[in-house]
């Protein structure tokens, strides 16, 4: 798999563009903000998809550019369908960002699956941060949202936030082989095996 990094918007915000090996069409997983920066790194390839791995602002800041840019459906998962419609439900409203998104074009659910060319990525269903939280697994990579972070979790003090839901989440990711590359909506890459060393949060035996 291919995986290509984007640091977007006001939060610097990781927006991952994943493709196969072979230059296929890709997803486009957090558009977050820079619109034109995104669509140029996007350049000609099709988009099969745009995700958004939770329904918070921060990560869906260029979605109606993209979306009308690429004609590519936009998905998100179930639980955090109708917060991401409105500046309040997305979270930005107390912070003075106005961004939302349109309502999706598929609602996503555990064990849902995502193609584009030979990538297929499988939804992975991690409330915690947002009750529609969503990891999304392919080929020994994990893109983790704000879920998992490189040495801490998501907070889970915002409207929708459940810190026993992230234990629960967190807790189901320790399961994963050491070697899934985790790449995280906020700061470096890492990995399952370092995580589990070094991230106080996860589970001890």
């Amino acid at each position: 798999m291919r995986v290509e990094r984007l640091v977007l918007g006001a939060l610097d915000t990781n927006c991952f563009l994943a493709s196969d090996d072979a230059g296929g069409p890709l997803v486009v997983i957090d558009p977050a903000g820079d619109a034109a920066e995104l669509l140029a790194a996007v350049g000609r390839r099709a988009v099969t998809a745009i995700v958004l791995t939770h329904g918070h602002f921060d990560h869906l800041g260029a979605v109606r550019e993209v979306l009308a840019a690429t004609g590519a459906p936009l998905l998100v998962h179930q639980d955090d369908a109708i917060a991401i419609t409105t500046p309040e439900g997305a979270g930005g409203a107390p912070f003075g960002f106005a961004y939302s998104a349109p309502a999706a074009d598929r609602l996503l659910a555990e064990g849902s699956e995502i193609e584009a060319g030979t990538v297929t990525l499988h939804v992975l269903h991690t409330p915690g941060h947002t009750p529609g939280s969503m990891c999304l697994l392919g080929d020994g990579h994990l893109f983790a949202g704000d879920t998992l972070f490189a040495g801490s979790v998501g907070r889970t003090d915002f409207a929708g936030g459940d810190s026993q839901a992230m234990r629960r989440s967190i807790a189901r990711l320790a399961a994963l082989p050491d070697e899934t590359r985790v790449h995280c909506g906020h700061g470096p890459d890492t990995s399952i095996g370092r995580e589990r060393r070094i991230n106080p949060f996860f589970p001890r035996a």
